[in-house]
Parts: C-alpha cells; structure tokens; sequence
C-alpha cells in the first residue's frame, strides 16, 4: 500500500483545481444559465405554464453548470454526438431515453384523455371543423421554415409549434429534427402559456361586439354509452387511416375510455395524476437538459422562435375565421370567439375564449361550448402530427429533401 507520505499533494490539489467547473465554462453556459433563470422566473412569479416550464428550466440549469454535463449526461466520443454514443451515462441521459424513444409525450397524452370531456364535441360535431381550422398555422408555418432553408424534415418538426400542444411537439420533432427538441418544446409550452396575451387581441380584432355577445343554446346531455363509443370510432377510424397518429391518439383515447367506462376508477386516477405528474417531471428536466449553448445560441433559434409563434398566431386566426363563417350560416347561432379555442391548449384555451366572451357579457357562457373546438384541436393536433410524420418521415437525413426545398424556394 502506497505511504501517504509519498503522495504528491500539489500533484492531487492540482487536479482538483483543473475538475472544477469554473474551469470548464464557457460564455455559452453562463448564457444559458442566465435564459434557465429567466424562464424559472416566469414559472414561479409570473405562472406561465409551470408544471412544465419550471421542470425544463431546471434541466436547462443543470446541464449548463460548467463541468456537469460529463457527470449528468455521460461523455461523447470525439466527433460523434449522437444519443445512443454517448459513453459514462449519467442520470439525464436515462431521463432522456424517453424522450429519444418517443415514450413520454404518448403517456402525457394517456393523462390528457383521463382528464378530458368529449362530451361537448359529441354534442355539437360541428365544433371539429373549427378545430380543423385552427390546424391551418401549423400547415403554413411548414412552408415558411421550408422557405428560410430548414430542411423538410425540420420544417416538419417546427409547423407543428402552431398546434400549440407540447407533448405532439416533442413527439413529432424528436422523430423528424431531434437537435432541435429543447428549443421547439420550449417555444411550444411558452405560447401556451402566453395565451391570453397573443389570442385577446386577435379575438377582438376579428369579431364585432355583436358576435360578442351571443349567446348559444345550451348543449344537448350526451349518453353514456356515446362517451365510450366515441374513443374506440375514432381510435379505429382515424388509426386505420393514418397510423402514424395512433401512438398519440391511441392513448389519448385509453384515458378517456378509462374515464368514461366508470369500471377503472384506480387507473383513471393514476393516469390523471401520479402519472401524468411523474412523466411530466422527466420530461420537463429531460428536454431542458439538451438545452445546450452550441445549440440554443443561434441563429436557427430565433427564427424557429420566430415561426412559432407565426404559426400559433396564424391557427388561432383560422379557427376563428372558421367560427365565422359558421356564425354568418347558422345566422348568429354559434359565437365566433369559440373559435380560438381550437388550438390544442386544453384548457386554456377554452377560458380565454370564456373570459372575452362575458367581457362583454357578464351572464354569457361560452367555456363548455369551447371546450368542443378545444378538444377538437387536441385530435386534430394528433392527426396533424401523423401527417407530417407520414409525409416526411423519409425526410429525416435531410438529403431526400433537398429537392422539394429547391423547388419551393425557387417558386418563393
């Protein structure tokens, strides 16, 4: 046994010295630290999507604490960055594996269903052409990024931001443009959570205070029976016809089978909340954690940040101008502000379009006749996201796209 009498103590202090992370830091990181604060910040002060924008600041806070990506994550080989290349794997990476395997965001959408009441868009079928409508953001904000030269496969992945539905975010890009998983998730959940700030103004602006103010008739009560057929239709229908779209819509139908069955209480339960609570912790810190500087920092950032909320402002438009059009041939019988809840922000969306509505108002309300469109978008959103998937999926490498990009940028 080696006398600690021989042991070279500068040798020893000296390596130390060299393990710490102040070290190890770059501008990048303590940029990155800084953005990590700032979106705490907004979730603990200004409540902006919480449940999820505190989880992923976190992870953006422990990735970027020099010297600790090695420790958390696990250490790349020289020149290979991938996922399932990195050696000495850390806690995150685990955490990560299912994001990278597309398993949390369909067990997001498991709780989702347990939580959610179908039975408005059951009772009133038409709300699912304003949720169709409001799908429109993420079909434009495609062929904007595919003009600003994003691959077709990435431009895929950052349309989908408009649904405004951040588990069918993640899922969609962690397919089609994995690196760009933490900057779309983030983009994704904080207009979700700046909803009342971007689709009141549209509201008003697209509306007169006649629209305003109507008042619709109040819904018809919808059968049990209808409640539990209506996941197992759809999940058919829609399964066979586009199968990319089943692992979202297939869970998101389990959990409201769950719900509407009244036979598995114990599981409803779990899937609403100790689940959907655990896999949202994972994949809060797991999406942060990517949320490296050599990828956030760039310019390629701000323009998906950018076409976001493009496209998230341009759905919410279409679902309204849907509501519209359908105002104008009921002759005043649908409100038109339901038609900014066609996004996919359960069930946010469906409150704002509550609050507008008894703004002018006060005994007017709109919440379960917007919570149709409003579940209508989560569906749509879902099958949204199979189309893309199905369309593009080949797209991925990003050689097979290089034409159909060349083309349209000739045409643009």
């Amino acid at each position: 046994m080696q006398s600690l009498l021989a042991v070279d103590f500068g040798e020893i202090f000296g390596n130390l010295f060299e393990s710490m992370g102040f070290m190890q830091g770059s501008l990048q990181n303590y940029i990155m630290l800084l953005i990590s604060f700032i979106l705490m910040y907004l979730a603990v002060v200004k409540k902006f999507e919480p449940m999820l924008l505190l989880p992923i600041a976190f992870g953006m806070f422990l990735i970027n604490i020099p010297g600790a990506e090695p420790v958390l994550w696990g250490t790349h080989p020289e020149g290979n960055n991938s996922y399932d290349a990195v050696t000495n794997r850390g806690l995150l990476w685990y955490l990560y594996f299912g994001v990278d395997k597309v398993i949390y965001p369909p067990l997001i959408f498991l709780g989702i269903g347990a939580m959610t009441d179908f039975g408005p868009l059951i009772a009133n079928p038409k709300s699912m052409l304003i949720g169709a409508g409001a799908q429109l953001g993420i079909f434009v904000a495609f062929f904007l990024a595919a003009a600003l030269g994003f691959s077709v496969a990435a431009a895929a992945a950052i349309a989908i931001i408009g649904g405004a539905d951040g588990p069918t975010a993640i899922l969609v890009t962690s397919r089609l443009a994995s690196d760009y998983v933490p900057t779309i998730a983030i983009a994704a959940y904080s207009y979700m959570a700046l909803i009342p700030i971007i689709q009141k103004p549209l509201m008003r602006l697209l509306t007169t205070k006649k629209e305003r103010a109507i008042r619709m008739k109040p819904l018809r009560q919808v059968s049990k029976l209808e409640k539990i057929l209506f996941p197992i239709i759809v999940t058919l229908v829609v399964g066979t016809i586009l199968p990319d779209s089943i692992a979202l819509l297939g869970m998101l139908m389990l959990g409201n089978l769950f719900k509407e069955s009244g036979v598995v209480d114990r599981l409803s339960t779990q899937a609403q909340n100790g689940l959907m609570n655990t896999v949202t912790i994972f994949l809060g810190i797991a999406v942060g954690s990517k949320a490296k500087g050599e990828i956030f920092l760039s310019v390629a950032t701000l323009q998906i940040i950018a076409i976001g909320l493009f496209a998230f402002v341009v759905g919410t438009i279409g679902g309204l101008l849907v509501a519209k059009v359908m105002c104008k041939v009921t002759k005043g019988q649908i409100n038109p502000l339901i038609g900014s809840a066609g996004v996919s922000a359960v069930p946010m969306a469906a409150r704002i379009s509550e609050d507008v509505g008894r703004e002018y108002d006060p005994q007017n309300h709109l919440l379960m006749h917007a919570m149709g469109p409003n579940v209508a978008g989560v569906i749509g959103s879902a099958i949204a996201a199979g189309v893309l998937l199905a369309c593009f999926g080949g797209y991925v490498d990003g050689t097979a796209g290089e034409a159909f990009v060349s083309a349209f940028s000739a045409i643009a």
